[in-house]
């Protein structure tokens, strides 16, 4: 969904600053690289040492890199395999490095605001955020295996857009002021729509693969 609305919005927003990129000389895959490494830095430096609110601050600085470098690869004529490919499995690693930082910081058996009612138990948090870790990979493979047979699995109610933005606006408020018990309850929602999803893209290529048989 928010590919479908979002997207046009921020193609039309960051499209001078693609084409600044350009006429400075930077390739698309140079930015894809960079952004990774900015999301990945953000948040396996940040969430680790409880800096929720700087850390998801230094992760958006880079997350839309993801929109510039696709807007510069069209703009220059430069779109090809190799960058699709480059774009896909990077994007993996920061959605990865996002979930692996909430995970790192909970696994010490420590949470955000001690003294607070409305908390969770750290080992509870660090296993809701690795749940989103895994499905969240296995969402992302139904698909692209799916793509690899031929088919297709562009289906599912969670998809990358979605589980980013939910995760990053609710560790970020909950790194500013919203109690930890938000965290916990998107956590389990983005697991079981991650779980949903995966269940969804396996009915469809089934469906497809019915029909050929």
């Amino acid at each position: 969904m928010l590919n479908k609305y979002a997207r046009p919005l921020f193609t039309k927003l960051l499209t001078p600053l693609a084409s600044l990129l350009l006429r400075l000389g930077v390739s698309p895959d140079v930015v894809t690289i960079v952004g990774t490494l900015g999301v990945s830095l953000g948040a396996l430096v940040f969430y680790p040492r409880g800096e929720f609110l700087v850390g998801t601050l230094v992760i958006t600085a880079f997350v839309f890199s993801d929109t510039v470098d696709g807007i510069m690869a069209r703009r220059s004529g430069r779109s090809s395999l190799w960058g699709a490919y480059l774009d896909s499995t990077l994007d993996r690693v920061a959605d990865a490095s996002v979930f692996s930082g909430l995970v790192l910081f909970y696994a010490g058996g420590q949470n955000l605001r001690p003294d607070s009612i409305l908390q969770v138990r750290p080992g509870i948090m660090a296993a809701l955020a690795l749940g989103c870790l895994i499905l969240g990979m296995v969402v992302s493979y139904a698909k692209a295996r799916a793509e690899g047979l031929g088919m297709t699995a562009n289906v599912g109610i969670a998809e990358r857009a979605e589980r980013l933005v939910a995760v990053l606006v609710t560790t970020g408020f909950v790194g500013w002021f919203v109690p930890e018990i938000f965290l916990a309850v998107v956590l389990a929602l983005l697991a079981l729509a991650s779980l949903v999803t995966v269940v969804q893209r396996m009915l469809e290529v089934r469906r497809q693969a019915l029909d050929v048989a």
